[in-house]
């Protein structure tokens, strides 16, 4: 894609999304994602001039010394995007390509967290590591962040969330509020997973097309795995290899759902030709009921 086309995509979204933000989302975000105001600092010994209601009672009976607990100022929130780059996402048959439909979700997310003046950084992963961009603010880090989403080339085509999870460990210090943002085609990822859940505040979004789970009927054709690239003649006309089609394809979203429940992860499904902005609303509205 030329550079200016390129640019125009991006400002588009940058647009789109500051516009979502500002018109739907003002406010969602802050009540869900805020922080906690103040966070216990030490206990000292009580001097002149300290407010009385900040006497620890407990340290103080015990060491017959008043104390006061100390308290400061919460920092800001770290918002991380976990971004899938494997080849499954060069798909879709609905208005847009899953890779397509990470960038703009990813964008929204972004814009909302520095409208709250967050940080956003962002990893993008295949079956290894392939891109880390630190947390930062402002307005052209995240457009940098967008522009990164959309037009990467990844060196894999595979998929590994355990590795990627595994390395948000390895490069935050503090809790973030991590967005996971996949097609979740991968196994073995449920124990890493759950450990990442337990340090930060993980949120796995899915990408979804209509026809991975139901095979329409226009007679042979041939298939290609994007991600190993093997292929094969399908007769899409067989009744029968449409319902094993429909009933595996139930089966590995059950099987999803089903990890993500154990390891306490909140879940936002995202179909490709669908509003993303109503999927993100009801996520937010949940978490704020269940506050």
């Amino acid at each position: 894609m030329l550079e200016k086309e390129l640019l125009k995509k991006v400002r588009r979204i940058q647009i789109t999304s500051s516009h979502m933000v500002n018109d739907i989302l003002a406010g969602e975000y802050h009540s869900v994602f805020k922080g906690r105001g103040m966070e216990f600092d030490e206990v000292r010994e009580y001097q002149p001039g300290d407010d009385i209601r900040s006497i620890d009672w407990n340290v103080t009976a015990r060491t017959g010394i008043p104390h006061i607990k100390k308290y400061v100022e919460e920092r800001e929130l770290t918002v991380m995007l976990i971004v899938d780059a494997s080849a499954s996402g060069h798909f879709g048959t609905r208005k847009q390509f899953k890779n397509e439909l990470a960038a703009e979700v990813g964008a929204l997310l972004a814009f909302s967290a520095i409208k709250n003046n967050d940080k956003v950084g962002l990893i993008i992963f295949t079956d290894e590591i392939e891109k880390f961009i630190p947390p930062k603010k402002g307005v052209r880090h995240v457009v940098r962040v967008i522009r990164e989403i959309l037009y990467f080339q990844p060196k894999k085509q595979t998929t590994n969330v355990q590795a990627a999870l595994e390395y948000l460990s390895s490069v935050t210090k503090r809790r973030t509020v991590t967005f996971l943002i996949s097609d979740f085609i991968d196994a073995d990822y449920e124990r890493a997973l759950r450990i990442a859940n337990k340090r930060h505040d993980v949120v796995a979004v899915s990408l979804n097309d209509e026809r991975e789970g139901e095979m329409p009927n226009i007679g042979i054709v041939e298939l290609m795995d994007a991600e190993t690239g093997e292929c094969m003649l399908v007769d899409t006309g067989d009744a029968e290899l449409r319902k094993k089609y429909t009933i595996l394809s139930k089966k590995n979203s059950k099987e999803r759902e089903t990890v993500f429940k154990a390891c306490d992860v909140d879940h936002v499904p995202i179909m490709t030709g669908q509003s993303y902005i109503e999927a993100i609303i009801r996520f937010f509205k949940m978490r704020e009921k269940r506050k």
